[in-house]
Formats: structure tokens, sequence, C-alpha cells
């Protein structure tokens, strides 16, 4: 099998609007093998369930036995068990399974069915037992209240509610917040009872799909299936579940769910922010003009310079190795000359001193984003940019809104020590169609051999590094790479 392969043990809807014939399809949208597990079978359409047929634990270990030693999983997705004895059933496998597994703990129809059987109290006292094998838990409002045992009326409601079904036992919860009153936003809460974050998109109020909740959780599967981080899985499934509501059709009445291929649209680009969204996020002022063209990461005034007088219009000071007066003398006299050249310059990471000098803008990473005080950097009319290398990063930039996004590493790189794998081209087109209202910069092991396929891309910029101060003129080698630049 040359494909990923996830499983969905779930129950069959016969009009496939939920269950495992829409985690099937998410799967082959992903690009996956999807292998089912059936433990039900419903008749129900999107108004009501007729009848119910739980498979018995007997022939839900059959259908594992087979699945087992011919279609390995990389990741499964759970939805509803049905019956205690089932659950029993899949306890006993998920004991000697290590891969991904998340579980969407469905109690009922979205038309209002109850999927389950037996009283309730012993159906959660089952799956109590099955939250320690989990690596994420994908309830809604009301599954999550039946799973804590208090009312949802508020964001801070949804956090208590996470952290109390974390104490059972599972990795990391994620409650679905499309239930939520609210007209403006749908926010979903992640937790891991260590880290936390809300991931916002638009409500399209007047759609009513079915099954989203099952698309999200298959969705969430897929992605790790294909090796994304967890999250990496939520942006996407997110961006998933809106681009598939926003193309539906408008009806109050429930409507099939659009699922397309991967996601590449900004308009369903989460905004992933450290707390719920309460207005939509100011955006900082453009780069002015769009174009960053060549944009040298270099380390001193010295360089900035040499590079200015060579003709380049845009460049970073990335002084890691200065403090103090040392620092404030460096920065200063780079801002003087951008000014005599008139040209923009980004202070990196070092913002209060930006502000101070009256800098053209600042660069921050991730990590920096956790200390700097964004409001001020607005406030002070400073072009801001930030660093991005991965899904869960530029969703985490775009609740910022940004002057420009920065994407990589694209190639390998020996400018510093990275986490993430090189990009590659493709990706970077991917990121190019999706962030289609960001000026998008590369940066990353991009050097003239390399500079002709990354701007066919369509970027907006080139961050450059060792390719322009490990050259053996530097001068000239930014005049070739500012000509390339220019015939794009």
């Amino acid at each position: 099998m040359n494909k990923p392969i996830a499983w969905t043990i779930a129950g069959s809807d016969s009009s496939s609007g939920a269950g495992l014939q829409t985690d099937l399809l998410t799967f082959h949208r992903f690009g996956l093998h999807g292998c089912s597990v059936m433990t039900a079978s419903t008749a129900q359409n999107s108004h009501r369930v007729s009848d119910i047929q739980y498979a018995s634990p007997e022939h839900l270990k059959a259908q594992l036995s087979v699945l087992k030693h011919e279609c390995r999983p990389n990741a499964i997705k759970i939805g509803m068990l049905g019956t205690p004895k089932n659950i029993d059933m899949i306890r006993e496998f998920l004991h000697a399974y290590s891969g991904y597994i998340v579980f969407d703990p469905v109690f009922s129809a979205s038309c209002g069915g109850g999927l389950i059987a037996g009283p309730a109290r012993a159906y959660l006292d089952g799956l109590f037992q099955i939250f320690p094998y989990l690596h994420l838990l994908t309830p809604n409002i009301p599954e999550a209240e039946c799973l804590s045992g208090f009312m949802i009326r508020s964001f801070e409601d949804m956090e208590a509610a996470a952290h109390k079904i974390l104490s059972r036992g599972a990795g990391s919860v994620c409650i679905k917040g499309g239930h939520f009153i609210s007209d403006k936003w749908s926010q979903d809460y992640w937790t891991n009872g260590k880290e936390s974050f809300w991931l916002a998109t638009p409500r399209y109020s007047d759609r009513n799909c079915r099954g989203t909740g099952c698309v999200f959780s298959s969705a969430v599967t897929a992605c790790l299936a294909l090796n994304y981080s967890l999250k990496d899985a939520l942006v996407i499934a997110k961006m998933y579940i809106s681009n598939g509501i926003r193309l539906s059709t408008i009806s109050r009445e429930p409507t099939w769910f659009v699922h397309g291929s991967w996601p590449e649209d900004q308009d369903d680009l989460p905004f992933l922010s450290a707390s719920p969204l309460m207005e939509h996020p100011r955006s900082f002022l453009p780069c002015d003009p769009e174009t960053l063209g060549l944009y040298p990461v270099v380390d001193s005034a010295e360089w900035i310079g040499l590079l200015l007088s060579a003709g380049v219009k845009t460049v970073q000071l990335r002084c890691k190795d200065k403090q103090g007066v040392h620092l404030q003398n460096e920065i200063r006299h780079a801002v003087a000359l951008a000014r005599q050249y008139e040209a923009r310059l980004y202070i990196n990471d070092f913002w209060e001193d930006a502000i101070a000098h009256q800098a053209y803008g600042v660069h921050l990473g991730q990590e920096d984003l956790n200390t700097a005080d964004i409001d001020r950097i607005f406030s002070a009319g400073l072009r801001l940019g930030i660093s991005t290398h991965c899904y869960y990063e530029v969703a985490r930039a775009h609740a910022v809104q940004p002057s420009y996004i920065a994407c990589g590493p694209i190639y390998p790189t020996t400018a510093k020590m990275m986490p993430f794998a090189p990009q590659g081209i493709e990706q970077l087109k991917r990121w190019r169609r999706t962030l289609r209202r960001y000026p998008l910069v590369a940066i990353g092991g991009i050097n003239e051999e390399r500079m002709s396929e990354v701007l066919n891309t369509g970027v907006n910029g080139i961050a450059m590094i060792s390719a322009i101060t490990q050259a053996e003129n530097p001068e000239r080698k930014t005049q070739q790479l500012l000509s390339m630049v220019g015939k794009h």
C-alpha cells in the first residue's frame, strides 16, 4: 500500500451525511486509503433516525482482526460506538495499538436521534475507560457538557470543561464551538493541559450542514496519518470545515457539506490566538510598495551600508551578539542609513529599540510573539513581519494581521539550527495560493541557482543571508541578484 492508511471505527449513515461514509470521503480527499470498522448500521436521513442495528462484539472483533493484518493504520478515528460491550472490545484493541487515535464522542445524530444503547451512565463510564488511549478528543458543546458534567454558557466554561475532561486521561481536547451562540465567529478551544489556543473562523449562520463533527475529526486523523503535527492537523481540519460550510447551499434546513480538495483559501484560514476572538483583528500597515524584492538579512550596520549602496531597498538587521549601548548604536546607525537611501529597514526581535529609533518595521519570530507587545508596535505605526514554518504558525501570524509573512526554510540551510524540515518549492507554491492577500517572503537555503524557481512561485520577497554574506564579492553578487529579481 503506497498511500498512508487511516481507519474509521464508526456507525454507518444510510444517507451518507455523517458517520463512516463521511469519514471515508474525507480520507479520500486528503489522499489516504481509508478503511472502516462498522459499529452499527443506522437508517437515517437529515430529519430522523428510524432504526439502528448494532454490531455484535464478535463481529466488531472480526473486522478489527482482518484489517490489522493487511491494512495497519497510521491513524484511527473513532466515532459512534453504540454499546458498552463494543466500547470494551475497542478498549482491548487500543491497548495493543500505538498510533494516533482521535475520538469524536457521538451520542446523537444531527437530526436529534439517540445513537447509544442502554443506560447513559454505563455508556459514559465505558467511554472514560478508553480516554487514556486517546491523543485527541473532539466533543461539540452538548457532548462536552455530558463528559464534563456541567453546562457551557461562556468561553470560560468551554475552557473549564476541557480541563475537566482532560482529567479523565485524554492526551488533549478540542471543544468545537459550532453550537455556541455567536453571530460572527465559530471558535474551537484546544488544550493538552500545558498549552492551549483558540481557533476562530467566520460563522455562516445561514447554512446548516450535517456531519461536520465527523468531518472535522476525520480531517484531523487524515493529517496525522500524513505526519503533520497535531497542532497543524487542527488548523488544516478547521480550514477544511470552513471551506465545506462556506461553499454549501444557503438553507435553514439540513443541507450537504461540500467536500473539496486540500484547503488553500485564505478565507478559511483560522485566526489562532491565546484567547477567544471578540472582534476582527486590526491589520498592520502594508508594505509600501507590496513587492519587497531582494531582502538581505545581515548582522551589522556596516553590511546594511554596503547593501543599500548596491541598490537594495529592503533589508533586515538581525543582531544576536550585541547588547546595551553597542546594540543601540548599531540600530541608530542602520536607521540613519535606511533614511539616507530611502530604504525599508526591519529590526529583528528588538521591537522596543525599533520603536525608539523609528525604524520602518520589526520582524518577529514565533518565540518573540510570546513576549512582544504587539499593540505597542501597531500603535507606533511600524510595519510587522513574522516568521512561520508550519500551518499552526501561519494561523498564529494570521491572527496578528502582519504586514508580511515569511515562510521557510524552503531549502536546507546552515544559517541557524532549524527544528523544521525544508518545505520545498511545492509547499511554497501552496503558501502563495493560500496567503493570497499577504505579501509573502521566502527564506531558507535560497541561492542564485535556486532564485528563478522561487521567483516563479509569485512570492513578493526573497530573504537571503549566506548567499550574499559569504560571496567572494558581496557587492557584485548583490547587484547580480537584484538584476535577477528585477527581471521578474
